[in-house]
């Protein structure tokens, strides 16, 4: 009977354990990371390039600490933090077109007035 309980107890505590995840949980927080690098995020996102950085190195030293139960919350924020990035990066590029054919819109408009005077409207 003890011997039946003892057992029952290191088969509850295994299961409890969790397990040592592999490299592969990196791959996809580092294939995001380069992804925003390549769409701008450290012009354009700075910050969020920087936490998305930082969220993998931390994930990588829990993995060297056995801190196993908190690797995939920090790979996935570090994927958050690279999307993040992108669509930011996205939005200056795209902002940052738009402000040039406001511009070229005025020189136009100036250009246009200029040759046809008040009438142009």
């Amino acid at each position: 009977m003890k011997s039946s309980l003892i057992l029952i107890v290191c088969l509850a505590l295994a299961a409890c354990m969790t397990t040592r995840p592999g490299p592969e949980v990196f791959v996809a927080a580092e294939n995001a990371i380069q992804a925003a690098e390549a769409a701008g995020g450290d012009e354009f996102a700075p910050v969020e390039m920087r936490f998305a950085r930082e969220k993998l190195q931390s994930a990588r030293l829990g993995l060297e600490r056995q801190k196993y139960e908190v690797i995939v919350y920090l790979v996935e924020e570090s994927e958050i933090n690279s999307e993040l990035a992108i669509e930011k990066s996205r939005t200056a590029k795209v902002r940052r077109q738009v402000n040039e054919l406001r511009k070229n819109n005025a020189e136009l408009e100036t250009s246009l007035r200029a040759t046809f005077g008040d009438e142009f409207k």
